[in-house]
């Protein structure tokens, strides 16, 4: 069926990622490799300044190691921790890496997303493959 699934995770209240990771489970088969994938907001440059040295890397590491977590529950799943803006990062991380199905949860829509889009309108706009959208 698939080879590459991208699980896009977002660690909010609103978006619980077992969801997602039981929708991908379900599409996955046999050898198909599934990437548990969040995307990190840059902390801005006037922001960090004001923060302990190590903070930065130590929300990083403590990221990567939930995503481990949740990677181990594939055969062949792996985490991966990148920065960006999500939408556009998501998209771009998996055109460069062969993903032919993304998954990821959706929030209820506000007044915002009418003029800005969420994360999950940008990437089922112009993704490249397959998108599975939890509501």
């Amino acid at each position: 069926m698939f080879q590459h699934i991208l699980v896009a995770i977002a660690f909010d209240e609103e978006k619980d990622p077992e969801r997602a990771l039981q929708v991908a489970a379900k599409l996955a088969d046999g050898p198909t490799r599934v990437t548990v994938l969040h995307v990190k907001d840059e902390v801005p440059s006037y922001a960090i300044a004001y923060m302990p040295e190590d903070y930065d890397l130590g929300l990083k590491q403590a990221i990567y190691d939930q995503l481990s977590v949740l990677a181990k529950r594939f055969e062949n799943g792996r985490a991966v921790l990148i920065e960006g803006h999500s939408g556009r990062t998501i998209l771009d991380w998996a055109e460069k890496n062969d993903v032919d199905c993304i998954v990821l949860n959706s929030h209820k829509p506000n007044i915002t997303d009418y003029f800005l889009g969420g994360t999950a309108t940008v990437v089922v706009r112009h993704a490249k493959c397959s998108v599975h959208v939890i509501r």
